[in-house]
């Protein structure tokens, strides 16, 4: 039985093609600068190193309210997509240093809601096979993503596994997990 869709009809879930030849399994990482990324960076490091793989590193620049001038929707455009790409260089270079070189990645900026641009994501790339988060370790709760992906109404009906990284795991701990 298909799952249901988030208008509430059937769906067919698409199936993933990542260990087909010619494709590779991809662990999808939403990148910002939250401190529990870098848990799930490692984890996701940890598991490829293991596995085989690759990682891809999503920012997903977040709609503004109304923009009366186009201008003014361009240049934060380009500020969130500089704010991307420096986020991708470092988190890059925390894999280097940390002994994960051979690790390779991809870098996808996305513009819309984050848990919309997610799925899309998914949908669109056939070789992502699971999502890697990592939980806060504020006491307000687990995070947004993880609370609305993991744990929230999508979390039965979420198109691939996702794995939930404490946000408060050291490096070494992680490698002995993943």
């Amino acid at each position: 039985m298909s799952p249901l869709g988030a208008n509430g009809s059937m769906e067919t879930m698409k199936l993933r093609r990542s260990f087909e030849a010619g494709h590779r399994r991809k662990f999808l990482l939403i990148v910002d600068d939250s401190i529990e990324v870098e848990s799930a960076l490692y984890f996701a490091a940890s598991r490829i190193e293991h596995t085989g793989g690759v990682i891809v590193m999503c920012y997903v620049i977040q709609p503004q309210g109304f923009q009366h001038w186009m201008g003014v929707r361009q240049v934060q455009l380009e500020e969130e997509s500089n704010t991307a790409k420096a986020l991708f260089r470092l988190f890059r270079r925390k894999l280097n240093l940390a002994g994960f070189e051979s690790v390779e990645t991809e870098e996808v900026i996305r513009e819309g809601t984050t848990a919309d641009e997610i799925l899309e994501l998914i949908q669109q790339d056939d070789d992502i096979a699971l999502l890697v988060l990592g939980a806060s370790v504020e006491d307000k709760g687990p995070g947004p993503l993880v609370s609305t992906l993991a744990a929230g109404s999508r979390a039965g009906t979420f198109p691939v596994p996702v794995t939930i990284v404490p946000g408060n795991l050291t490096l070494e701990e992680i490698r002995s997990l993943a």
